[in-house]
């Protein structure tokens, strides 16, 4: 079966094209016009009778989300419900009520005795990083208890019941008072991180459509009958596209499951839309469910899925499903939203380096975007039924006006809508089954449907979530965000400041290709026009991934001669005698040589993919990401090596002059580790390079290949055989006599402390100049977890940066600190999603975790992990493997009774736990007593906490509430203190500066006769 990648556009492509082609489909489709004008009395009618203060307007315009005060009530409403220890929840509620000022921060009666509540409130709370007294502690319980009660009302607004039983009860309540309302209960939950979670969310659903299918009729159309959504993400534990395979044979069954009782009782169900990278998965799985719907219950016209308008491949999605619909003789009810992760896909673009965005970046192309879709939608109705999920009055309206004006019996476009009620096929008595319905979100648009609902011609289907308040963390922040924005329609409703007619201006109308303008820059732009972010690959996208497919097919990985303690001896004579004629070549036409070499690695990245999977057992991913790391550091120095070699003027007395003049030192040793063989390699070499320094590199034993490619490719660039040279061999002979010689001017070193200590002992003992030496050393890399984390993002950040790239990596995490009220919890999930990850052949785009680099690393790391068994309680069985593969260790997870237990570091995907508590102070202060001063992870919802601890810790990078690995060039320096290294960071500011002499030139200007421009001036 083709993928459905073969059938829809390249995700990546120009926002203007992709907007003109929207624009032009709606010419001569829409009188916009016409729809602000039905649209405004119900504008009218909301602002004159807004709704209650509780309802998700007049919440956005007490405190909106832009202050302080909206942003600290969204921010305990995300993470008080789950902190179960008192001291931790006093704590988040004083961190972010101490934020924001409440009073007078609200204009209705009720919020302002909210407001002074919570001022006076405020008075109860300890201030940050003090010792409350008994008195406070008292009244801080009573604040946070109160705080609790309003976080969980506030959640009732938003979640229909806390079952599916409760739920429904509250539907039919909604019914009674609004008699053209039906329901898609939505089971709250984010996506699954274990198996288990999985099958617990399939029971849910289970459960859920056997609860509405008690009271459906089974003889009216789905359109008629409450129906439920579905979470993709959340039925599978490794839901995305390495796992395409295995996704098929395990997911297909279990949503096949709930297929079949959905269309037992003529429901509704819709697959809700996931991110971008997720589409073409989703599609594969909706197509095989297709085909099961076909062959068993072709009459069901109940099953969905949930498209979003903000994708740039939005319209071509729907096409493809209509065209699903006719060839399977089926009609699918497909929910048009807006999209739900638009951040989430920015960042992503930008992290990864991708040619542009596959999400509009401007509200206003989402909004046209949308009426183009709503017109696609509205143009198939054998195929398709519309429901149309919009809290904008403007676009109801549109929506209204194209119905009435589409199809194949459609009357032509007129100057304004039929008359209330008249719209051909909305539904009116005798007029059949309605040809599309429109969608809320339950707690929000309440008082635009009010107004719109009044005609009994239009549906409108509610969707519901459904869970624990305490689920709908996650999901109502996302909302808030989405529906609180200052440029969203439901934010605009709310001001009264925004006159009718800006709030209904025409999208089409702010909306012109041609004069395109963003605020944001396409990731190849994000670092400006002095340095292009290096190109990425998404591995989603089948063209994407196919050429690295087709180098490591074809690649024969390159024999490398050793040098012997001789050769090293004659090379290091060779670049000092290179080194005059390297560093009077001028500082820009060094930097233009790197250059060179960046775009010639950026062109020849398949290749170099294929040779750190083959040679360094990296997966792909890491392997893309490595190759753009060294790019960026060629770009990166080159750039900085002109800043920071430029002659800087020093002030001084009238008839002198003071320069400060920067040069090379010499030849300097680069030695670096196979762990980034790449990235690391010519990161040294290119930093001495830049600043005028001839180079002996000296690669790791296990990765001489990938560094002799590189080495070719900066001598294609313009840099001198005797200024860069390639030394391969042990690090006892090669290494040491490098060292050893007297004619070198630094070393750079990237590996073990205890080598770096090696390395130092011996420059030591060296006679003549002081020699620098650069180190960047190992670490115990902790991570402290406080009780106000969410446990996904948790589990999430651990796998990443406990075991991925097999636990090779210098920022690697070694050591978790979990407090204690949530540690049982927290190990359960990582140990399950842990479970989940595949280790094996790192050619394999299924694969998670390659063997570690050779025997030797392997019975190293085995022995640690024995002796963790005798000495620490084992948390994690074996992950899943794929066979015939050497070296290669599973995930493995330890908890050990002590931070001060942990006393070395083990360079292997091996995590020790520990449980904490009282003080997370104390819990820093213990990592630093063990020496190592190279990352720390923060997990935590109190801000102050996250800061104070961040000043605490002796490390160079700090991570808040995200994973520990894969620092940045330029964004986020790397390197460490104490055992870890000597600094400076590399890909930062100061690095290079490491790298140079310093001359300061000061001329008597006076001594010629006199200082001119004191006297003239």
């Amino acid at each position: 079966m083709p993928r459905t990648t073969d059938r829809l556009p390249f995700p990546y492509r120009s926002e203007a094209g992709v907007l003109a082609q929207r624009l032009s489909a709606l010419q001569g489709a829409l009188d916009w016009a016409s729809a602000a004008t039905q649209a405004a009395p119900w504008v009218r009618a909301v602002r004159e009778n807004p709704p209650p203060f509780w309802a998700m307007e007049s919440l956005l315009k007490e405190y909106p989300i832009s202050s302080a005060e909206g942003l600290a009530l969204m921010r305990l409403a995300e993470a008080l419900l789950r902190v179960p220890d008192a001291e931790t929840a006093i704590a988040l509620t004083a961190d972010q009520l101490g934020r924001a000022d409440f009073d007078g921060a609200a204009d209705s009666t009720l919020a302002r005795l909210s407001s002074t509540a919570i001022a006076m409130s405020k008075h109860f709370l300890p201030q940050a990083g003090s010792e409350p007294g008994l008195m406070v502690k008292l009244g801080a319980k009573s604040v946070v208890a109160a705080t609790l009660r309003a976080v969980q009302l506030l959640g009732r607004q938003f979640v229909l019941g806390q079952t599916i039983e409760e739920g429904m009860k509250e539907a039919a309540s909604a019914r009674k008072r609004q008699a053209n309302l039906s329901f898609s209960f939505d089971m709250l939950g984010e996506g699954a991180r274990t198996d288990a979670d999985a099958l617990r969310y399939l029971a849910s659903y289970q459960h859920a459509i056997a609860a509405i299918s008690r009271t459906a009729d089974p003889t009216r159309a789905p359109s008629q009958n409450d129906g439920i959504s579905i979470k993709l993400s959340a039925l599978h534990p490794r839901f995305e596209d390495a796992q395409h395979d295995r996704v098929m044979r395990e997911l297909v069954p279990r949503v096949w499951t709930l297929c079949e009782g959905a269309a037992a009782a003529n429901l509704n169900l819709t697959i809700d839309a996931e991110e971008v990278d997720r589409l073409e998965l989703s599609l594969d799985v909706f197509e095989a469910l297709v085909k099961l719907v076909a062959q068993h219950c072709p009459q069901w016209q109940g099953f969905g899925l949930a498209l979003q308008a903000y994708q740039t491949r939005a319209v071509e999605l729907i096409e493809h499903v209509a065209a699903l619909g006719r060839q399977y003789r089926l009609k699918f009810m497909c929910r048009l939203v807006k999209g739900a992760y638009w951040d989430a896909e920015i960042k992503r673009a930008q992290e990864l380096g991708l040619p542009a965005y596959p999400v509009f970046t401007q509200k206003p192309h989402t909004d046209v975007s949308y009426l183009a879709c709503a017109r696609a939608l509205l143009d198939a109705p054998d195929a398709i039924y519309p429901q149309f999920a919009t809290h904008n009055a403007g676009t109801i309206a549109a929506i209204l006006q194209m119905a009435a004006t589409t199809g194949p019996h459609a009357p032509p476009l007129r100057g304004s809508l039929p008359p209330e009620g008249a719209q051909a096929g909305l539904g009116r008595p005798g007029a059949g089954l309605p040809k599309f319905e429109l969608q809320r979100l339950h707690g929000m648009g309440e008082g635009i449907y009010r107004e719109v609902l009044k005609n009994p011609a239009v549906s409108c289907r509610v969707y519901a979530p459904v869970g624990a308040h305490r689920d709908l963390l996650a999901y109502l922040v996302r909302r808030l965000l989405e529906n609180g924005a200052n440029s969203s329609f439901v934010h605009q409703l709310a001001d009264e400041s925004v006159g009718m007619d800006e709030l209904l201006l025409s999208p089409l109308e702010q909306s012109q290709p041609a004069a395109l303008s963003s605020s944001l820059p396409l990731p190849p732009d994000l670092y400006g026009s002095a340095r292009p972010n290096s190109l990425g690959l998404d591995l989603a996208v089948i063209t994407h991934r196919e050429p690295l497919l087709a180098a490591h097919a074809a690649l024969v990985v390159p024999a490398v001669p050793e040098a012997t303690a001789a050769e090293a001896q004659a090379a290091v004579t060779k670049a000092v005698q290179a080194f005059a004629g390297w560093n009077h070549t001028p500082v820009a036409e060094r930097a233009a040589t790197l250059r060179r070499a960046a775009d010639a690695m950026q062109q020849h990245l398949p290749q170099l993919c294929a040779l750190l999977v083959k040679e360094a057992h990296k997966g792909w991913n890491d392997a893309v990401s490595e190759v753009r790391e060294a790019i960026d550091f060629l770009r990166y120095y080159a750039n900085d090596a002109e800043r920071v070699m430029a002659p800087q003027a020093l002030p001084g007395p009238t008839g002198e002059s003071n320069t400060l003049r920067m040069e090379g030192r010499g030849a300097w040793v680069c030695i670096s580790p196979w762990n980034f063989p790449l990235a690391i390699f010519a990161g040294q070499v290119a930093a001495a390079l830049a600043t005028g320094n001839t180079v002996l590199a000296k690669p790791a034993e296990q990765t001489p290949a990938i560094a002799l490619e590189a080495v070719k490719l900066l001598h294609a660039a313009g840099v001198p055989a005797s200024a860069l040279q390639l030394l391969h061999g042990p690090g006892e002979t090669v290494g040491a006599s490098l060292v050893a010689q007297p004619g070198i001017a630094g070393v750079v070193f990237t590996g073990s402390t205890q080598v770096a200590k090696i390395i130092q002992r011996a420059l030591a003992a060296k006679d003549g100049p002081i020699i620098p030496l650069i180190a960047e050393t190992g670490g115990i890399n902790a991570m402290l977890v406080d009780s106000t984390a969410l446990p996904e993002q948790v589990a999430d950040a651990v796998v990443q940066s406990a075991f991925r790239s097999a636990g090779q990596r210098c920022s690697a995490l070694r050591l978790l600190c979990v407090h204690e009220a949530i540690a049982d919890g927290v190990f359960e999930m990582i140990e399950g999603a842990a479970k989940e990850l595949v280790a094996g052949d790192p050619s394999e785009l299924a694969t998670d975790l390659g063997p570690v680099i050779d025997a030797e690393a392997f019975d190293g790391i085995t022995r640690h992990v024995q002796r963790l068994h005798a000495d620490a309680r084992p948390l994690l069985g074996s992950c899943r493997a794929t066979h015939g593969q050497v070296h290669v260790i599973a995930p493995q997870m330890f908890e050990v009774g002590a931070i001060a237990d942990v006393t070395q570091e083990i360079f292997g995907p091996v995590l020790q736990v520990v449980r904490w508590s009282g003080d997370p102070m104390a819990v820093v202060q213990q990592i630093n007593a063990l020496g190592y001063g190279l990352t720390l992870g923060i997990q935590t919802r109190i801000d102050s906490r996250a800061l104070a601890l961040a000043g605490a810790a002796r490390v160079g990078n700090v991570y808040v509430n995200r994973n520990m690995i894969g620092a940045v060039v330029g964004v986020q320096p790397f390197g460490g203190e104490g055992l870890s290294g000597t600094g400076p960071k590399a890909g930062g500011p100061n690095y290079l500066l490491r790298f140079c002499a310093e001359q300061t030139l000061t001329i008597n200007t006076t001594a010629a006769g006199g200082n001119v421009a004191l006297f003239t001036g």
